[in-house]
C-alpha cells in the first residue's frame, strides 16, 4: 500500500489556491510567456499550458509538508511549462517551490541544492553562449539563475537564520535554566548554613534549660532548685541575646560580609566558662597559634560549642578534655568526655549537631571524626570522641 502524503498547511493551500488562480486570470486575457512561432513551443495554444499550471499549483500544496517531492514534479512542470506557450504564474510557484525545498527540507537538501542550481546558472550561461556565439544567449543563464539559484540561495540564507536564532533561543534557555539551578543551589547552600548557625548558637543554651529545669522538677530541695532556677535564666538570657544576634545577620542588607561578632578561639575560654558553669567538668588546652584563617577559627570554635553540647546531654560525669594543636599546616581539635551510663537528666537529641560539625569540616575540606573509642587512661572504659582536622593553607580552603 503507497504511502499517504502529510496534509498540507493552511498558508500552503492558501498559496497554491491564489497560483491557481492568478494562472487562470492570466490564461483568460491570453497572456502567455512565449509567442506560438517560437522553436521550442510544441504545442502552441492555451489550452497545453493549463496541464504544467495546474500540477504546479498541486505541488504548491506541499511546499511544506513534502518540499522534495514538490520540487521534482514541479522541475517535471516547468520542463512542460516551456514547451507550451508558458505561464509567468507557473514560474513565479516554481521559484517558491525551489525556496521551500531549501528552508524546510532535510539539512542535506539544503546544502546541495544552492550548489547544483549554482552550476546549472553557470552552465546556461556558458554553453549557449558557446554554441550560439550571441549576447542574447547570455539571457539564458540569467532566466536560469533567477529562477533555481536565486530562490535557492535566499532560502539557504534565511534557514541559516533561522538556525542562528533557535540556537541562540536554547543557548539562552540553557543559560536561564542553569541560573536557576545555580539559584537553587545557592538557596539550599545559605538554609544549610543558616541552620547550622542557629543549631550552633541555641542547642547549647537549650540543652542546659532543659536538663537544669528537669532537675529543678525531679529534686526536692530548694537551694538545688534556686541553683537551677539562676542556670536556667542565665542561658535563656544568653540564648536570647544569641537569636536576637542571628536575627539581625539575617536582616542586614549591607551585603554577603560576615558579621563583626562571628566568634573566634579567643572566646574559647568563655565558652567553656559557660560549660563549666552548666555543671561540666571541662579541661582546656588550647594552642592553635596565630594569624589563623578566620574559618577555621569560626568552624573550630563551632565544634568546640557543639561537643560541649552534646557532652552537656549525653555525658556520663568525669572530665570533659578540650585540646587544639597546630600540626603540619593543620589546626587539629580533640574533644573527649566520659561515654555510658548517666544518673542525670538526659536532653533529647536529634544528630543535627554531629551532621552540622561534619558539614563545617567537609567545606574547608578538612577531616571528621566522632564516636566512641577506648579510653587510653587507667581508668579504661570508653570515651566519646570528637576529631577533626582543618586545613590551614589557603589553596586547601580553596
Amino acid at each position: 500500500m503507497a504511502a499517504r502524503l502529510p496534509r498540507p498547511r493552511r498558508f500552503d493551500v492558501y498559496a497554491a489556491s491564489a497560483g491557481l488562480l492568478g494562472g487562470l486570470l492570466l490564461w483568460g486575457i491570453g497572456l502567455g510567456v512565449r509567442p506560438a512561432d517560437e522553436p521550442v513551443v510544441l504545442f502552441d495554444g492555451h489550452w497545453p499550458l493549463l496541464v504544467p499550471l495546474t500540477v504546479m499549483a498541486g505541488c504548491e500544496l506541499l511546499r511544506r509538508a513534502a518540499p522534495r517531492t514538490g520540487l521534482l514534479i514541479g522541475t517535471a512542470a516547468l520542463v512542460a511549462d516551456t514547451l507550451t506557450q508558458g505561464s509567468l504564474v507557473t514560474v513565479i510557484m516554481y521559484t517558491d517551490l525551489m525556496y521551500a525545498a531549501v528552508l524546510y527540507g532535510p539539512p542535506a537538501s539544503a546544502r546541495r541544492i544552492p550548489w547544483i542550481t549554482g552550476l546549472l546558472t553557470v552552465a546556461g550561461t556558458v554553453v549557449p553562449y558557446a554554441v550560439l556565439r550571441v549576447p542574447e544567449a547570455l539571457l539564458i543563464g540569467v532566466a536560469v539563475g533567477v529562477v533555481s539559484f536565486a530562490p535557492a540561495s535566499t532560502g539557504l540564507i534565511v534557514r541559516n537564520h533561522r538556525e542562528a536564532a533557535d540556537a541562540a533561543l536554547l543557548r539562552a534557555e540553557q543559560t536561564a535554566l542553569l541560573a536557576e539551578m545555580d539559584r537553587a543551589q545557592a538557596v539550599t547552600a545559605e538554609r544549610s548554613r543558616m541552620a547550622r548557625e542557629l543549631h550552633d548558637m541555641v542547642a547549647n543554651h537549650l540543652s542546659a534549660i532543659a536538663i537544669h529545669s528537669t532537675a529543678a522538677l525531679s529534686l526536692d530541695d530548694a537551694a538545688t532548685t534556686r541553683q537551677a532556677l539562676g542556670v536556667i535564666r542565665e542561658n535563656s538570657v544568653a540564648g536570647l541575646a544569641e537569636m536576637r544576634r542571628l536575627i539581625g545577620i539575617l536582616r542586614d542588607q549591607g551585603g554577603d560580609t560576615e558579621p563583626a561578632a562571628a566568634p573566634t578561639l579567643d572566646g574559647l575560654g568563655a565558652l567553656v566558662e559557660g560549660a563549666r558553669a552548666n555543671g561540666l567538668d571541662v579541661t582546656l588546652d588550647a594552642a592553635p597559634g596565630a594569624n589563623l584563617p578566620a574559618p577555621v577559627e569560626l568552624a573550630a570554635y563551632r565544634i568546640v560549642q557543639e561537643s560541649l553540647t552534646n557532652a552537656l546531654k549525653h555525658a556520663s560525669k568525669g572530665t570533659v578534655l578540650v585540646r587544639l594543636d597546630r600540626h603540619e599546616g593543620a589546626l587539629r581539635v580533640r574533644v573527649t568526655s566520659p561515654y555510658g551510663d548517666r544518673d542525670t537528666p538526659r536532653a533529647p537529641g536529634s544528630g543535627a549537631g554531629l551532621v552540622g560539625m561534619r558539614e563545617r569540616a567537609a567545606l574547608l575540606h578538612g577531616t571528621f571524626e566522632a564516636g566512641a573509642v577506648p579510653d587510653p587512661g587507667p581508668a579504661g572504659g570508653k570515651i566519646w570522641a570528637v576529631r577533626a582536622t582543618l586545613p590551614l593553607t589557603e589553596g586547601d580552603l580553596a
